[in-house]
C-alpha cells in the first residue's frame, strides 16, 4: 500500500501485487481436495464391491456342504451348519478375508458377512487414514426347482 500526500488530501493506492497467488494457492489446495474425495470414495466403493464378491464365494463354498445323512435318505436336502461354515471359513482364509458365517435353524441358507478396511491415498492429510468396509452376501439351498424354459 503506497500512501501519498499533497495538497491537504491524502491518496491511497494499493497494490495488489501478489494476490493471484493466495487465489491460486486457495484454489489448488480445494482441488486436490475434490480429486482427494473422489479417488478414496471410489476406492472405498471397488473395497465394498470386492467384500460383497468374497462373501458371496465364500457363501456359495459353504453351500456345497449338504448334510449327506438327510440328502441320501431323501429327507431333506440341508446344508450341514458345522461343515459349511467350516468351508465358509476355510475360502474366508484362503483370500485374507475375515468374517462371519451364520446358518439357518432349517439349515437351508447360509449368510456370510466379510469385515474389512480400505487404507485410504489423499484423506491421511485430514486424518483419516482408513475406512470401514463391509460385505454381505446369503446363499439359499434350493432343491428340485425346474430351471426356466428357454426361447
Amino acid at each position: 500500500m503506497i500512501f501519498q500526500q499533497g495538497r491537504g488530501r491524502r491518496r491511497v493506492r494499493f497494490d495488489d501485487r501478489g494476490g493471484i497467488t493466495v487465489f491460486v494457492a486457495v484454489c489448488v489446495v480445494a482441488l486436490l481436495g475434490i480429486v482427494g474425495v473422489a479417488v478414496d470414495g471410489g476406492g472405498k466403493m471397488r473395497a465394498t464391491e470386492r467384500a460383497d464378491f468374497i462373501a458371496g464365494e465364500a457363501a456359495r463354498a459353504g453351500g456345497q456342504a449338504i448334510d449327506p445323512a438327510q440328502a441320501i435318505t431323501g429327507e431333506a436336502v440341508v446344508v450341514d451348519p458345522q461343515d459349511a461354515q467350516a468351508a465358509a471359513q476355510e475360502y474366508l482364509r484362503s483370500v485374507d478375508a475375515a468374517g462371519t458365517v451364520t446358518a439357518s435353524a432349517d439349515g437351508k441358507t447360509l449368510t456370510v458377512t466379510v469385515n474389512g478396511s480400505y487404507d485410504t491415498k489423499f484423506l491421511p492429510v485430514i486424518g483419516i487414514g482408513s475406512m470401514p468396509v463391509t460385505g454381505h452376501a446369503t446363499a439359499t439351498l434350493l432343491h428340485g426347482v425346474a430351471a426356466p424354459e428357454g426361447p
